[in-house]
């Protein structure tokens, strides 16, 4: 059963990855590069700092940092664990996948990291926002999920490595917006 799943993950890749041509890449390396989201997130967080007092912006802002954190170290205890190959490494995908960037990563890619930490700051940013911006949380999964195909398009995942990255990160997202919550619930008590 598992070595079907992983058969039916490489077939996917190998067909997801091969869409791509040289007249795309530039943009997905552009996308799936995280430095170049900094002006979103600055934006973001101006619209959270525009909702929430200073104090609670500040406490807003180590929850996330906490989050990334926590999803980041989570992924790599995954990838250490189950060591399974990105599929550069990968014989018999390696040989007919499209690698488009210098190297697709460290040996180990599951799950994946940008995936879930993508996926858990657009839930967690979209469910802060929610009441000012209605459809602000479909933007964000969008986004998110692009991320992950961007991780599949430049070679460095498996989509199996982007679904449970997104689904990590999802639930990761939930839980700390409802920490957040709860923490500023205890702050303003006192």
């Amino acid at each position: 059963m598992i070595d079907q799943l992983i058969e039916l993950d490489q077939q996917l890749f190998i067909f997801l990855n091969g869409l791509g041509n040289v007249y795309w890449d530039a943009f997905w390396l552009a996308y799936t590069a995280k430095l170049h989201w900094i002006p979103f997130y600055a934006v973001l967080g101006y619209l959270i700092f525009k909702q929430q007092n200073i104090k609670m912006f500040l406490l807003t802002l180590v929850i996330i940092a906490l989050m990334i954190s926590f999803t980041d170290q989570i992924t790599n205890l995954f990838k250490g664990g189950f060591q399974r190959l990105r599929p550069c490494y990968e014989e018999g995908v390696a040989e007919v996948m499209r690698l488009v960037r210098s190297s697709c990563g460290g040996r180990h890619g599951f799950f994946s990291g940008h995936a879930s930490n993508s996926m858990a700051l657009a839930v967690f940013i979209g469910l802060i926002l929610k009441d000012k911006f209605k459809y602000l949380i479909y933007l964000m999964v969008t986004w998110a999920l692009l991320m992950g195909y961007s991780r599949v398009y430049v070679g460095a995942h498996y989509p199996l490595d982007i679904f449970c990255g997104a689904l990590f990160g999802g639930i990761s997202g939930y839980g700390f917006y409802k920490l957040d919550k709860y923490i500023q619930s205890r702050f303003k008590l006192k």
